[in-house]
């Protein structure tokens, strides 16, 4: 299972990052996560220069699309031609977001009716679309999911790698990126809002 992290210019380190690499401790179970940006190179919002390890062209392919946020999202859906690189089909692929991400979503029409969660910088503006936002950091309906607030990217990853290569990956993956001492806590946490807030 191929799974691209969408990343653009401005983006926050902790969305895309924890996101990857969380994924990718699920490897031994088949699912491979990549930093997918729609240039050679972005840098983040702190300034760290970041190589694409796939270009934008992956996103139509990829079984899995999360978009992460940053501090030029409003920037990227006022660019047609950037959102028109990013034809994403909910129908054949799982599409997440993370924070401003959903705005992202929105702007493609991909949210529909559902409602969705954000950071609470981005929440005026994906209201501002029609969107419900919840105050809750995942919710999930069929093959849309998003989640607000940095660490909640942790939400994401680890329903990401649930959707297609099973709880028990995810479990361990989680336990393994977890606090000691928190292991516990921390997995049953994550899946606990996971499973409260899917729908259909």
């Amino acid at each position: 299972m191929q799974i691209a992290v969408v990343t653009f210019d401005g983006f926050n380190e902790l969305d895309s990052f924890i996101a990857s690499a969380l994924i990718n401790r699920a490897r031994p179970a088949g699912v491979h996560a990549y930093i997918t940006t729609p240039t050679p190179s972005v840098t983040s919002m702190s300034g760290v220069e970041v190589v694409g390890q796939r270009g934008f062209d992956f996103a139509a392919e990829a079984d899995v699309v999360l978009i992460g946020s940053g501090i030029r999202t409003r920037d990227v859906v006022a660019d047609p031609d950037l959102l028109a690189a990013l034809p994403l089909d909910p129908s054949r692929q799982l599409i997440g977001a993370q924070c401003s991400g959903a705005l992202v979503l929105a702007k493609l029409g991909l949210l529909g009716s559902m409602p969705a969660c954000t950071d609470t910088t981005t929440r005026p503006f994906v209201e501002e679309c029609g969107i419900t936002v919840l105050d809750a950091p995942f919710h999930a309906k069929g093959s849309i999911a998003t989640a607000g607030g940095c660490l909640a990217s942790l939400y994401l990853g680890a329903w990401a790698i649930t959707r297609t290569v099973g709880e028990d990956a995810a479990r361990a993956a989680v336990d393994y990126v977890a606090p000691v001492g928190e292991k516990d806590a921390t997995v049953e946490r994550v899946f606990s809002a996971i499973r409260e807030s899917v729908v259909g």
